[in-house]
């Protein structure tokens, strides 16, 4: 649940969105952004700080954006460089093919950081959602398309050994076993440039056996655990990863569907779906988290709560670093 201070902020960004789409015309226009408009999209760097006592962990602001005449959540999604799970978690009940032309979206692009080591490229795996730390205190962040339950993308750390233009795909036995019995297709490999190359156009490969960064044939697929476990990004986005990262750059697959971080003294949460089944408790997992920061007695436990039950994906507001929240209550009641 959000702290009362961005509900308001939010609902009057909402009202002006929605005045001003209205009082523009009768009739909405269609979204026409082609593949030349996404390619064009230049991505946002963030700075930020790790440090005690100057903490400001929660990167990015929410907006909104009112739908036109043939927008889907998708192409709304990839606009603001969001993935499909992103768009669903934050506009419930909307739908995601058919959205009412004027109904208001929330666009989630408020991030906490993940709790990893700040360089190199790190994927929080449940978020779906990759990180670049570059230097100077800039992070950059895109969303991605990962591993289905039955091919996981795992956990560790690895380095990028290596980059790949137009990459022929060379099909692991094992897919290529799966192809077979569901489609009788033989193939061995798939050519670089070929339509139904599932890489795209640039592959980063990892020190990581048999894992990969690459774009992909499917953008519908960010967003969405559709993999055979290596992650997929838009094609716009790899290819900025793929002139910013230099080889021998470090990496990390983290799985974390919790995180904690603050930001003008303001405490976050963040949750997401343990789309694996590996964390049991999230509410225990958060208090964890919240207490190895010495922040536990600075939280609403009922927002807290209900960010937990919620699980949008959106940080929450649920307390302050600087003052405990009963006392907060207290002064407001004098």
């Amino acid at each position: 649940m959000m702290s009362l201070r961005r509900r308001c902020r939010l609902h009057a960004i909402t009202t002006l969105v929605a005045a001003a789409w209205l009082a523009a015309g009768s009739v909405a226009q269609a979204s026409r952004w082609t593949e030349e408009d996404f390619a064009s999209r230049t991505p946002t760097r963030y700075p930020f700080r790790i440090a005690v006592g100057s903490d400001s962990s929660v990167v990015g602001d929410l907006s909104t954006y009112v739908v036109q005449e043939g927008d889907t959540l998708l192409d709304v999604g990839r606009h603001f460089d969001l993935g499909y799970n992103e768009m669903t978690s934050a506009n419930p009940g909307v739908d995601p093919w058919m959205p009412s032309p004027g109904e208001v979206l929330l666009i989630p692009t408020e991030f906490v950081l993940p709790d990893a080591r700040p360089q190199g490229v790190v994927v929080n795996i449940p978020e779906m959602r990759l990180y670049h730390y570059q230097p100077g205190g800039v992070v950059v962040t895109y969303p991605v398309g990962l591993g289905r339950d039955d091919w996981r993308t795992p956990e560790g750390t690895f380095k990028i050994r290596g980059k790949t233009e137009n990459p022929t795909w060379v099909i692991p036995e094992s897919i290529r076993a799966e192809h077979i019995r569901e489609r009788n297709d033989p193939r061995t490999s798939i050519a670089g440039g070929d339509p139904e190359n599932p890489l795209g156009r640039h592959r980063l490969e990892l020190t990581l056996p048999l894992y990969a960064l690459h774009g992909s044939n499917m953008p519908w697929g960010v967003g969405m655990q559709v993999s055979h476990g290596c992650i997929r990004l838009y094609n716009e986005d790899i290819a900025v990863l793929f002139r910013e990262v230099p080889v021998g750059s470090p990496g990390e697959f983290l799985y974390q569907p919790v995180k904690v971080g603050s930001r003008n003294d303001d405490i976050f949460v963040e949750v997401h779906p343990d789309i694996y089944s590996l964390r049991g408790d999230l509410l225990e997992e958060a208090r964890r988290l919240l207490t190895k920061r010495g922040w536990l007695d600075r939280t609403d436990e009922s927002r807290l709560r209900q960010a937990v039950t919620a699980q949008s994906g959106l940080p929450v507001a649920i307390g302050s670093t600087t003052v405990a929240v009963q006392q907060q209550a207290e002064a407001a009641e004098q």
